[in-house]
């Protein structure tokens, strides 16, 4: 068996950043639904978007590279 070399508090460490980053990360999808601004993910190097009904589709739905209308407000994304 092999030991691991981190202590303890290095894996609450771990696990305290990750959690962090995952209210984070739901944070900003949540904002960006109610937005309208499609979550993207790369699944095996392919990019898909997010549906309004919550689908996933390799379709861009911005084709012409449209922007956002709306500026950015920093505190949407703040955890």
């Amino acid at each position: 068996m092999i030991r691991s070399q981190l202590s303890a508090e290095t894996y609450a460490a771990i696990d305290e950043i990750v959690r962090i980053g995952k209210r984070g990360v739901a944070k900003s999808q949540e904002a960006n639904r109610r937005l309208g601004v499609p979550n993207v993910y790369s699944i095996n190097g392919r990019l898909y978007y997010e549906t309004p009904t919550g689908e996933l589709s390799t379709t861009d739905p911005f084709p012409d590279r449209q922007r956002a209308t709306e500026p950015w407000d920093e505190r949407e994304g703040s955890a």
